[in-house]
């Protein structure tokens, strides 16, 4: 058995600040990661910031800064999430890092000697905001559906291009092989039908003159590359490639954690560029829907973006964390308003395990007991048996019903026993059990809420004390 683990985030544009969506993602790989540790795994997890290509560069012209002094700063605001969401994460890369623009270079070589990259007139329409050629048939009223604010720009001149129609098949034998390959499965479908309707080259360059924020062509001073070519290079740059192939080998392929809008680069231009390069394709990618807030897309002109910040300044980390899967993990799109948040963290946090641990620890206190870790029960162990499946199938969502469903179960075994009228050795064995219980939660919480699960085994070890509430009420 494999005991290394890897997973990585997208790398996020450093042309705005980092929003619920992206924290999103970045705690689902978290809770992976941490998670894969409790296994015994060695885990590396990856995430870091995407900063060449147009959209950064003109975002820095437009603010009258150096393209890397904007880069810094925006790199910055990525970086303090690790303290900001208590993150995990072993590597932090950045795509202007010089290690990996050598290795982006190398990868560029490989696929030119698989005779993948070749120059050619370049005539199309292309969206800024995705970085990315469009199609007719992609458009929506001749905007691009993501972007319908940005003009399309349109295209002209000689480039070199990436033979990504040669994989059309190999990608369609792979995907028929793996069929679990993209998660969720109508996210797996559409990668599937977006290679059967036909692969065309892609161009991976663009002239310096125009555009010169890139990491240069190999062998041409006159072009830099794509920055999708060059950030997708990333996943195994951050592992050491080419020059550790060791640490490489052990942990590659890995797990990759993106939204919707980068279906196409990670399951199909990624899994091309690797085949090309005589490289294995990824393990696994788990794709997000998008979140709306209150029916409308996020928008800072409309003024209803949230942020993770936002969030962990109003609810504290740990919520944040729990609050965040529970919108819904690797499925269709989310609708959230902070009125929403306010319910889930008061019926669920609030009232939910912050008020169990109170009520028990109180009793327990009132009654002097101390308490001594039991064997665990064997309807514990099935619940566990569940959670371990659904965690290893990355249904974190589901994973975490089962934890609130224990939870309300816990509650209502204190209910039914009524602890508060008995007295001795009967109320004793009821509270014991109410312990158990919540050690459980415990131990089931430690990937999505580890300084909550450490409260627990705190508080609810040896001689017990009443409690501050872990989480206070709404004002």
């Amino acid at each position: 058995m494999n005991n290394k683990f890897y997973i990585t985030t997208t790398l996020p544009y450093v042309n705005a600040e980092p929003h619920i969506g992206f924290g999103l993602e970045i705690v689902e790989a978290d809770i992976i990661a941490r998670y894969q540790a409790t296994l015994g795994k060695e885990v590396i997890f990856n995430t870091g910031t995407d900063e060449h290509g147009q959209k950064i560069y003109q975002k820095a012209i437009e603010l009258n800064q150096d393209p890397v002094e904007y880069c810094n700063e925006y790199a910055s605001k990525f970086e303090r999430l690790k303290k900001i969401l208590n993150l995990s994460y072993t590597n932090f890369i950045r795509t202007t890092n010089p290690d990996h623009q050598k290795a982006a270079q190398e990868f560029w070589r490989r696929a030119e000697n698989s005779g993948d990259i070749y120059k050619a007139k370049y005539q199309v329409k292309y969206c800024v905001g995705c970085e990315l050629e469009k199609t007719e048939s992609e458009l929506v009223d001749g905007k691009c559906p993501f972007h319908p604010n940005l003009e399309l720009e349109q295209r002209d001149e000689e480039n070199y291009f990436f033979r990504f129609s040669k994989y059309q098949q190999p990608l369609l034998n792979f995907f028929k092989d793996n069929p679990e390959f993209v998660k969720p499965k109508s996210k797996m479908n559409e990668a599937i039908a977006f290679v059967e309707g036909g692969l065309n080259d892609f161009s991976i360059s663009r002239l310096k003159t125009k555009m010169p924020w890139g990491v240069p062509v190999p062998g041409d001073d006159e072009h830099v590359m794509y920055v999708w070519f060059d950030a997708l290079v990333n996943y195994i740059s951050t592992l050491g490639w080419p020059n550790d192939l060791q640490k490489f080998q052990e942990f590659w392929p890995g797990v990759q954690v993106a939204g919707k809008d980068n279906l196409r680069q990670q399951a199909v231009m990624w899994q091309a560029m690797l085949m090309s390069a005589n490289l294995s394709p990824s393990r696994q990618i788990l794709i997000n829907g998008f979140i709306s807030i209150g029916g409308q897309k996020m928008s800072k002109s409309l003024g209803n973006v949230i942020s993770p910040e936002e969030m962990v300044t109003k609810y504290g980390t740990d919520a944040t964390r729990f609050l965040l899967i529970s919108l819904g993990t690797f499925n269709e799109d989310m609708d959230v308003t902070w009125e929403r948040l306010d319910e889930e963290y008061t019926a669920n946090l609030a009232n939910g395990i912050g008020n169990l641990c109170s009520r028990v620890a109180k009793m327990a206190a009132d009654s002097n007991l101390i308490y001594e870790v039991s064997q665990t029960q064997q309807q514990n162990q099935e619940i566990s048996e569940e959670y371990h499946q659904l965690m290893k199938d990355y249904e974190l969502s589901k994973a975490l019903n089962i934890i609130v469903d224990l939870i309300k179960q816990t509650d209502l075994f204190l209910s039914q026993n009524e602890p508060w009228k008995k007295e001795g050795e009967e109320k004793t064995k009821i509270l014991f059990s109410a312990i158990d219980k919540i050690r459980l939660i415990g131990d089931l919480l430690l990937p999505f809420t580890p300084k909550l699960s450490s409260k627990i085994f705190e508080s609810f070890t040896g001689t017990i004390n009443p409690l501050t509430p872990f989480f206070p009420r709404l004002n």
